[in-house]
């Protein structure tokens, strides 16, 4: 298993640890539900060095982004985030990414989902065709998400860079808490705010920059944040996260992506999705909420009001900010409108849900 930079600093705050994704990471430190009010009320540091990165440059950097991902990479200038996904042959999601701009048609940062950096490094490559510089920086690359409604008020002390008024999806590389070349991103995963910061771990950058961050965020009570209440926050933005919610068999259209999938320019499995858009798909993700008590979990059966299977569970929880239980799943495409009544199958039980809109209020 391997370690993060902040592995001991984990440790030594007594975070509760466990296995994800190969790593050793924080589960909770003070509690899930503590953490996540923590980051939605005021500010949280989320270790999510696992995350994978590679540096596509050259000429035909562009082109293989734009072949390999859904999204159109060509609308990117410097400084710039885009949201996109890998697909497969058949249309379905390698994988979901953020592809940062960091000049303009010759030089690419491609941020993957820890699980996937073997596999998405082997499928990029396998289309790299014209020569594409690429390297695989994840082992190297320190990644903090800063995240909450404080959270750049309490960060803006430690570089020169204007992060409080940077645009959602937009980047900068400056120093910051005194380290040279550190990228600071107005991304995250849990749509409280907030910014992501990405460096290499060298000269004891991991512990200056952990411990700066800290002491800056020490008066307005900044804290520790772990896996599980990222989980939570996802949720309640309705993120989809993948091997629950989308995968190898998932398209982006079921999936609700089709704001990533521009049909304007050549990609993998283009023409397979461009049927799904004009034919419908026979299938949804949907977000739902219990109105009979009880909390859905991944892979739970859902059912129509007969208990005919229609569908399952992806992602499931108590909303700790709504103080109800809500979930995502896949169900037939005319049990997806909003207000549709459904029923999660809780061992023997039929409970019912409702389908909503997201984010879940």
């Amino acid at each position: 298993m391997k370690n993060t930079a902040f592995t001991k600093k984990h440790e030594a705050l007594g975070a509760k640890m466990a296995p994800f994704a190969g790593y050793n990471m924080p589960i909770s430190y003070s509690g899930i539900n503590d953490e996540h009010a923590a980051v939605r009320t005021n500010a949280g540091v989320f270790d999510v060095s696992h995350m994978g990165e590679f540096i596509l440059k050259g000429p035909m950097a562009l082109d293989l982004i734009q072949r390999v991902t859904t999204n159109d990479a060509s609308k990117l200038t410097a400084g710039k985030a885009q949201y996109s996904a890998l697909t497969n042959h058949e249309g379905g999601i390698v994988d979901d990414l953020i592809i940062y701009c960091i000049e303009e048609n010759k030089v690419y940062m491609l941020v993957v989902n820890a699980s996937n950096i073997e596999k998405d490094w082997n499928w990029i490559s396998s289309f790299n065709t014209a020569g594409v510089e690429m390297h695989n920086i994840s082992d190297k690359t320190c990644l903090l998400a800063i995240q909450g409604p404080n959270a750049t008020k309490i960060l803006q002390s430690l570089t020169d860079m204007d992060i409080l008024n940077m645009k959602y999806y937009t980047f900068a590389k400056g120093k910051f808490a005194g380290v040279e070349n550190v990228l600071v991103s107005a991304t995250g995963y849990t749509g409280a705010g907030g910014v992501e910061i990405y460096f290499e771990d060298s000269n004891n950058a991991a512990d200056i920059i952990w411990d700066a961050i800290f002491e800056a965020g020490k008066s307005a009570g900044i804290k520790p944040i772990g896996l599980g209440a990222r989980d939570t926050l996802r949720l309640e933005m309705g993120y989809c996260l993948y091997g629950n919610d989308i995968d190898d068999t998932t398209s982006p259209l079921e999936a609700g992506l089709g704001w990533i999938t521009k049909f304007t320019k050549e990609f993998m499995a283009r023409e397979i999705l461009e049927t799904q858009k004009a034919n419908g798909v026979t299938r949804k993700l949907i977000a739902f909420e219990m109105v009979e008590k009880g909390i859905p979990r991944h892979d739970y059966p859902i059912t129509d009001a007969n208990g005919t299977v229609i569908g399952k569970v992806t992602s499931g929880t108590q909303s700790p900010s709504l103080q109800k239980a809500i979930g995502l799943g896949y169900v037939t495409t005319d049990h997806a409108q909003t207000e549709s009544e459904i029923f999660i199958r809780v061992r023997d039980k039929q409970l019912k849900a409702k389908v909503t809109k997201l984010p879940f209020q």
